[in-house]
């Protein structure tokens, strides 16, 4: 059933028969620079606004687009015009950006600059890894000399040596466990079979 003949069997049980019309609205249509055509009732600040595609119709995500016609259309919620203006206006805002990116640029460079007389010289640099050949060297002729010490601490502790432990098979060790859990109840055959393995008569 469509839309209208169930509207119509609820005015008839009602009392009252509508008749709804169909009517189509008109969509204007407006063309971007890269070809892509947005659809719209009317292209005014708070109408919404959809990209036209064969399947359905897409909101226009928020944006600044240009138009084919050298306006630029201004979305700042989803979907909704925010305003039309002219190129213009956006041509001076570029230009007062590439001035401002200017002179980021030249500060960037004078950082750059800056950056690189921080670097080491070759000469500096031969010279601090002499430094760590030297303090290597210094370490390699002490750990010699520990090696030495080391060896001779060994021989010294392997001239005494130590009393072997015997194992005296003699001393007695209860190995009786003594686990009363639940000794009230009566014995199952599981209980007296374990009472036979553990002897715990």
């Amino acid at each position: 059933m469509k839309a209208n003949e169930i509207l119509n069997k609820i005015k008839n049980i009602v009392g009252e028969k509508v008749e709804l019309s169909e009517e189509k609205i008109e969509m204007a249509e407006i063309t971007l620079e890269n070809g892509t055509v947005l659809v719209a009732e009317s292209f005014e600040a708070g109408k919404s606004v959809f990209i036209k595609t064969d399947d359905e119709e897409i909101a226009l995500p928020v944006g600044e687009y240009k138009l084919e016609e050298g306006k630029v259309l201004v979305v700042t919620e989803e979907g909704l015009i925010d305003s039309i203006k002219e190129a213009a206006e956006e041509e001076v805002a570029e230009e007062e950006l590439s001035e401002e990116s200017k002179e980021v640029k030249e500060t960037e460079l004078e950082e750059e600059e800056k950056e690189e007389m921080e670097y080491v010289t070759k000469e500096e640099f031969t010279s601090a890894v002499e430094e760590i050949k030297a303090m290597i060297d210094e370490k390699l002729g002490n750990k010699e000399e520990m090696k030495e010490e080391v060896i001779e601490e060994k021989e010294e502790l392997s001239a005494v040596a130590p009393e072997p432990v015997k194992h005296n098979p003699e001393a007695e060790v209860d190995n009786k466990v003594n686990f009363h859990i639940g000794s009230n109840r009566t014995a199952t055959t599981k209980d007296r079979v374990f009472d036979k393995i553990f002897n715990n008569n």
